[in-house]
């Protein structure tokens, strides 16, 4: 009777107000009983090795004439350079590299050859390296050298580079002929500065200079009369984004006289400003197509990308036709504007390399990260919410939440901090979460006081309070799961990279009572050493660190030490792991070894993982698969 009501309109309007009551009982009664079912069906549990088995992409450039595609994978297990042939999809893998990973930059324009970077064990001195007729060109060499890729000549015969070659301190400015490799230096930096972006006709060289979280200075150097003056008028954030194509407006973010970054226009020719685009959030980054047909616009709205791409003739928005239902990252046009690369993806599936066409509105997978044998339904998405924390301030999470859990079916917990200080998780697929949720832990990604992406307000308000208020934060994200009816309450630990790290460790010994285990990765527990021994290369970001975090050569070491887990592991109460690449430059071995070693002189119980090929970041797959199995074994033996 209720499928005959629903489905045959004319029933439906025939039946008598007298049983319209029992027809709703009737469909409450169905709807829920095919929600229970839902809930109750059976997820498969996936290994470390089946969830390690999706891959990894990133990059992906047209060629000139946009009949190639090139993108780095991790299918290998460390990533490689793979060339797709657009007209018939065939694929071709160009390095063939078992230790180091391979990140491609794209195509010489001028000669189609590909050139990407790469470092050694993860120390983060990465050099640019050239295809070239079947072999391998070193284009900076240099044993302490790091370099990175800084464009096109407007010809399209030079190479720009960025290299502290001459001062491991600074990144000077050079142009590296693509038939001779000659090199030639451009603008020599000996102030600090940060070099943003270069003109299209080769004459001006945009620098952004440092002073703290919550200034920045940003300057137009004109290359051939070395003249210099300031962009930036007032005190507040500045990141310089690109010039349009005929050089006459430069576009640059700010958020002076807002909590949020805005798009904004400075005229080279008469000093006018004008904002181009402003919202309620920050406006991550944007740039203009190769003929300024289209302008990209990147909105961190809520902990996720979104993506806004504007025909300039028009002003209307780009629909792009089949990415609906997900979350696109990235994109980059090619060359004659009519093809797009796009890099999108969700919170239960690993993300995927597309082409579009925008004459047919084809869309194109390039990849397909995701393991056949993995369901992304048996996967979880994820939820923005928000807790008040101990003083009343409103602090966004992100929830991934298993199946399973339920009112009846309490699951363990763990608050999740990311790394910075500064940064910010987003709303996207994480293999370790998806692990560990798919194992039946809930995880709460905490963004406390003092993460990106919520106003420079709340950006500011950990300064020089760093495992203070911000750890408070971490512990009232612990009380917000203690609430919700399907957390064990007596089983929610923390875990936590780098910045996270110290976090976990702050919390281990600074509220030893709070979480019953913590998961430290790569973090950092003795900032006196850290902050004086941070890598020569961040020279620029040094007085900016030590005006947020406190000059170690001051009487600021006195706070430094007593917010250093290390010289608190007396306290520590309940277990914990570490795991440590050994070629981190950022955070020392040293770091993880003292901790390890305080912490079991003091009775605690503690599991060390020393990954000697790895730096600041686990990037070949066998790392991943074995910390990842071993962080899961730990939290079933000591928490669950």
């Amino acid at each position: 009777f209720l499928i005959i009501t629903i489905r045959n309109k004319y029933l439906r309007y025939s039946i008598k107000n007298l049983f319209m009551k029992n027809i709703i009982k009737s469909i409450a009664l169905f709807i829920l009983v095919i929600s229970c079912a839902e809930s109750e069906k059976n997820i498969q549990q996936y290994s470390i090795d089946t969830l390690m088995s999706n891959n990894r992409s990133s990059g992906g450039s047209f060629s000139k004439d946009a009949s190639k595609l090139v993108y780095s994978s991790d299918k290998s297990g460390v990533f490689n350079i793979y060339e797709v042939n657009l007209k018939n999809n065939k694929e071709t893998q160009l390095t063939n590299s078992e230790e180091e990973s391979f990140f491609v930059n794209g195509y010489a324009p001028s000669t189609n050859e590909v050139f990407y970077s790469a470092d050694k064990g993860g120390n983060e001195n990465s050099h640019i390296y050239l295809i070239r007729n079947n072999e391998t060109v070193d284009l900076t060499p240099g044993e302490n050298t790091k370099a990175s890729f800084f464009g096109w000549t407007q010809d399209e015969q030079d190479m720009y580079v960025l290299s502290n070659s001459r001062d491991p301190r600074f990144f000077d400015l050079y142009k590296i002929n693509i038939l001779t490799l000659e090199s030639v230096m451009v603008y020599k930096n000996d102030k600090g500065y940060s070099l943003n972006s270069i003109s299209n006709n080769d004459k001006h060289l945009v620098l952004n200079l440092n002073l703290s979280r919550s200034e920045q200075k940003l300057f137009l150097y004109e290359i051939k009369s070395k003249q210099q003056f300031e962009i930036s008028n007032q005190t507040a954030n500045y990141s310089g984004q690109n010039f349009d194509k005929n050089d006459e407006n430069f576009l640059y973010t700010t958020n002076y006289d807002s909590e949020f970054y805005y798009l904004m226009s400075y005229n080279l020719n008469n000093g006018d400003r004008s904002i181009v685009y402003k919202t309620n959030w920050d406006v991550a980054f944007s740039y203009l197509s190769k003929n300024d047909s289209f302008r990209v616009v990147a909105v961190n709205e809520d902990a996720q990308n979104k993506i806004i791409i504007k025909n300039m003739n028009d002003q209307s928005d780009l629909n792009l036709i089949g990415l609906e239902n997900m979350n696109i990252n990235r994109v980059a046009f090619s060359d004659d504007e009519k093809m797009i690369r796009i890099s999108a993806g969700s919170p239960n599936s690993p993300g995927d390399i597309y082409t579009y066409n925008l004459s047919t509105n084809k869309l194109n997978k390039i990849t397909t990260n995701l393991n056949s044998s993995v369901n992304p339904d048996d996967l979880v998405n994820a939820e923005v919410i928000r807790y008040e924390s101990f003083d009343g301030l409103e602090i966004p999470a992100i929830l991934y939440k298993p199946h399973s859990a339920k009112k009846g079916n309490k699951v363990p917990a763990l608050v999740w901090v990311h790394g910075g200080p500064g940064g910010q998780s987003k709303v996207g697929y994480r293999a370790l979460i998806q692990y560990l949720v798919n194992h039946g832990y809930a995880i709460l990604a905490v963004n406390n006081r003092g993460s990106s992406g919520y106003g420079k307000t709340f950006y500011s308000l950990d300064d020089r309070n760093h495992g203070e208020d911000d750890l408070q934060d971490c512990v009232w994200g612990k009380k917000w799961l203690q609430d919700q009816d399907y957390i064990d309450p007596d089983k929610i630990g923390i875990i936590g990279g780098s910045y996270g790290g110290f976090m976990t460790m702050a919390a281990m010994t600074f509220e030893p009572e709070e979480f019953k285990v913590g998961v430290n990765i790569y973090g950092v527990t003795n900032w006196i050493r850290t902050l004086r021994s941070i890598p020569a290369f961040w020279e620029t970001s040094r007085k900016r660190l030590y005006k947020e975090m406190g000059d170690p050569y001051t009487n600021d070491s006195l706070r430094l030490y007593d917010i250093s887990p290390l010289f608190h592991a007396k306290n520590i109460k309940n277990p914990f792991m570490v795991l440590q690449g050994a070629n981190d430059p950022r955070v020392l071995q040293i770091e993880s070894d003292e901790m390890v070693q305080e912490a079991r002189n003091a009775g605690a119980y503690v599991e060390y993982v020393l990954f000697e090929d790895a730096g600041h970041g686990f990037v070949k797959k066998d790392q991943q698969i074995e910390g990842n199995q071993k962080i899961l074994t730990f939290l079933d033996n000591y928490l669950k």
